[in-house]
């Protein structure tokens, strides 16, 4: 297997290897390059994306400024928003159903590192090139989510259709679909009903 086969696979990694650091670099341009124009350079902002996040539904817009690992391992379905500072470390897959929007300061945080600390630190080549012992799991948002402000989801989660995680939380497991969730660790407040509907709220019209 290839680096890049066994990141995507889930399994240890060099992320010194060439193909991996020019694929980072070349995402890190790409997002200096999205967060240097105004919103309202649409074309310039469009094509940028086009080359950042290949796999982007119609419809989905990133406010920026932006920070993405590689790009080319997330995924947008349609009609998705992200709000200011949103960060994602795909070093595994990151997979973005239909309608979902994000908070400012959202991170979405694949890579997963050692505990121990020997298995954790530095270690050099033969050539004397430094790298640490990584692997990365998937992410997984489902259609219909709204990750309010200050949200960060590890690797390995998955969050249910229709979810609600509230600002500041720390999604470390998984989430169920239709409740909402919130906390360090993220865990579940409730179920969302109907009874949730602004439309019941007289104050807010």
């Amino acid at each position: 297997m290839t680096e890049s086969e066994k990141m995507l696979a889930g399994k240890i990694y060099d992320p010194t290897d060439k193909v991996l650091a020019d694929r980072r670099t070349n995402a890190h341009k790409l997002s200096k390059d999205y967060n240097d124009t105004y919103e309202d350079e649409n074309e310039k902002r469009t094509e940028i994306l086009k080359k950042l996040v290949p796999d982007m539904g119609k419809g989905t817009y990133i406010q920026g400024p932006v920070q993405f690992d590689y790009g080319l391992n997330t995924r947008f379905g349609t009609n998705c928003y992200a709000n200011f500072n949103f960060t994602v470390l795909d070093c595994c897959t990151v997979n973005i159903g239909d309608n979902v929007f994000f908070g400012p300061n959202c991170t979405l945080a694949a890579p997963v590192h050692p505990l121990l600390p020997e298995e954790r630190s530095l270690r050099l080549k033969e050539d004397g090139t430094a790298y640490d012992l990584e692997y990365a799991k998937p992410i997984t948002i489902e259609d219909d989510c709204w990750l309010a402000s200050n949200v960060t989801v590890c690797g390995g989660v998955t969050i249910g259709k229709g979810t609600v995680i509230g600002a500041g939380s720390v999604v470390t497991k998984d989430i169920p679909s239709g409740v909402f969730a919130a906390g360090n660790p993220c865990r579940v407040i409730r179920k969302i009903t109907k009874d949730d509907s602004i439309y019941l709220k007289k104050e807010l019209f």
